[in-house]
């Protein structure tokens, strides 16, 4: 019997989302626009499971570029109501399309000549009489076996609020730069982290000159402790600070290999890979792992549009960050 009732919820809720597809049209898409120009915030509203939906709606659209805010319509009629301003759009939810508490916001909407949305179980309801765009989500039954609590009609509101959330966000044009910069916290923030946000720079750097003896470059790589000492142009140069070369670990193992003699009295011009892989402090951190990966290399340089180097990042930083 569990298992029988668990399988029959579900099919009835999926019923209920793949109807949503079949009801996408044309208020859909002038909502979604609506919602993309809309030069204020979003408010939602509506009353219990309706009402949770709305609060996951606002989230959803907050955290993808679009400002947005849950008004409790019960505190509205009692105060909240200044959460509204010229300039906002309105959403509400309601299956019956009757709510009493919702029916009470429509008279300062109006005088606000704030557009509403509804989303809607009754498209002949009074709430859909004074929307300016109705997005039904009916359903033909609810989960409930009683037939009672909202089940299928939650699901399909919900279900629609993401449809018309990533509508939004692609009109808008929303880029995975942005999402970082509204989720600086957590796994999803440092996934999408940038190579500047996370690079080692200034002090931290283990800088030498083409002219650094190799004892001294050993002595700033133990120091500094990234196994690489980065060779840049001193002062006086065309870009003072340039990126020249890189000698890692590796390179300082082969070269005390190979016996040449004389090694450590050699500088670090003589010693140095030229030309080392680079990228840029804009890019992700997803990508610069993903080029140490495949050059099998430990360190990127981040350098300017000149050349100049502005930092170091190293594998271990792109580990701690969690990006897989």
């Amino acid at each position: 019997m569990i298992l029988e009732t668990a399988k029959r919820v579900l099919e009835i809720e999926a019923d209920a989302v793949r109807r949503m597809i079949n009801v996408l049209g044309e208020e859909f898409e002038n909502s979604a626009r609506i919602l993309a120009d809309c030069r204020g915030r979003i408010v939602t509203t509506g009353m219990g499971k309706s009402g949770i939906i709305c609060r996951k709606l606002a989230a959803t659209l907050s955290s993808t570029g679009t400002p947005s805010l849950f008004m409790h319509p019960a505190e509205a009629i009692h105060g909240d109501l200044g959460m509204i301003a010229r300039g906002d759009t309105v959403l509400m939810i309601s299956n019956s399309g009757e709510t009493s508490e919702l029916l009470k916001l429509l008279t300062t909407i109006k005088r606000l000549g704030t557009p509403l949305i509804s989303m809607l179980g009754n498209t002949e309801s009074t709430l859909a009489l004074h929307s300016d765009f109705v997005l039904d989500i009916g359903v033909d039954r609810e989960a409930c076996p009683l037939g009672l609590a909202p089940t299928a009609s939650s699901t399909a509101a919900l279900a629609l609020g993401d449809a018309l959330a990533m509508a939004v966000s692609v009109n808008k044009g929303f880029r995975p730069e942005e999402f970082a910069r509204l989720h600086p916290g957590g796994k999803l923030g440092k996934k999408l982290a940038l190579v500047g946000d996370l690079m080692h720079k200034g002090d931290q750097l283990p800088l030498v000159f083409p002219d650094t003896v190799m004892t001294e470059v050993i002595y700033e790589m133990s120091r500094k402790g990234m196994g690489i000492a980065v060779v840049v142009s001193p002062a006086g140069g065309d870009v003072e600070g340039q990126l020249l070369g890189v000698i890692s670990d590796g390179d300082l193992r082969r070269l005390l290999q190979d016996e040449k003699e004389g090694v450590l009295e050699l500088c670090a011009g003589a010693c140095m890979t030229p030309e080392p892989e680079v990228i840029s402090p804009d890019e992700m951190a997803a990508k610069a792992l993903n080029l140490m990966e495949k050059k099998k290399i430990t360190s990127l340089m981040v350098t300017g549009i000149h050349g100049e180097l502005k930092g170091l990042i190293h594998l271990h930083d792109l580990w701690g960050t969690e990006l897989f």
